[in-house]
């Protein structure tokens, strides 16, 4: 598996990136045309950390049109099928091109994923297993050695055959999806994949990469249901945090009014 950053390039991201989304922010709050906030934050005027400062300001406050302005493109290589049918989920801010079974001749074979659980499982299971996918690959080369259209004959491809994809995504649909698919509840090839892509935004800019964050980390509480039981303690199950502040407000509201308190 690859998830190579095709675009923006670092330099990009620095002259350009930052001050675009601190013209979005600070836009809203101004007399200042846009292109006059622009020219100042990419020439100086506007030190880069006050840019920095404001665009952090706005992002937790929850203001995310203001990222939608810039976007990054990943070369995505060597995922399965299952993968895939879990990332193009994703619709508002990304744009999806994905290699063709259709067009796509594999003569050679199609190269299929392993998960480690079937890698580590029982010696018979695993043969099967891998009796089962390559039966599968043996049958579409001698369906389209036979000339049944490949466009037919990938029926019989597995949700383990490896795809690859570009994919696009405004900063806003990044830091979202990043939130979910790194949550520790994930499934563990897509939290790699978004691994990867957070390892990438972050080369070219630590700041911006910062963000792609499990999304138990912006709330401050774990709000999946699966997590009841805490045994992912990055942050405290949102159960136990509401019952906290319940019993800090019955805890208040049982001490008696203070002496010099208004009537």
């Amino acid at each position: 598996m690859r998830a190579t950053l095709v675009f923006p390039t670092r330099e990009i991201v620095e002259r350009y990136y930052v001050p675009l989304i601190y013209t979005a922010c600070r836009t809203c709050y101004s007399e200042l045309a846009p292109d006059d906030i622009f020219e100042r934050a990419i020439d100086g005027r506007i030190p880069p950390a006050k840019q920095r400062e404001l665009i952090g300001r706005v992002i937790e406050s929850g203001h995310g049109s203001t990222i939608e302005h810039v976007v990054f493109t990943f070369a995505i290589t060597g995922v399965s099928r299952t993968l895939s049918h879990q990332l193009v989920r994703h619709r508002a801010g990304v744009a999806f091109d994905q290699q063709s079974q259709r067009y796509v001749s594999y003569k050679k074979g199609a190269s299929t994923m392993l998960p480690g659980t079937i890698a580590e499982a029982d010696p018979e299971l695993l043969a099967r297993y891998e009796d089962q996918v390559e039966g599968a690959l043996e049958l579409y080369s001698e369906l389209v050695d036979s000339g049944i259209p490949g466009e037919d004959a990938r029926f019989v491809f597995p949700n383990a055959t490896r795809t690859n994809l570009v994919m696009t995504a405004n900063l806003r649909a990044l830091i979202h999806m990043s939130g979910l698919r790194l949550c520790t509840m994930a499934q563990w090839e897509i939290r790699r994949l978004f691994q990867l892509i957070r390892h990438e935004v972050f080369a070219v800019s630590p700041f911006l990469g910062s963000f792609l964050a499990p999304k138990c980390v912006p709330l401050g509480y774990c709000d999946e249901a699966g997590n009841r039981d805490e045994h992912c303690p990055i942050r405290p199950h949102k159960d136990r945090v509401l019952e906290a502040w319940a019993e800090q407000a019955k805890r208040q509201s049982a001490q008696p009014p203070r002496a010099d308190a208004p009537e």
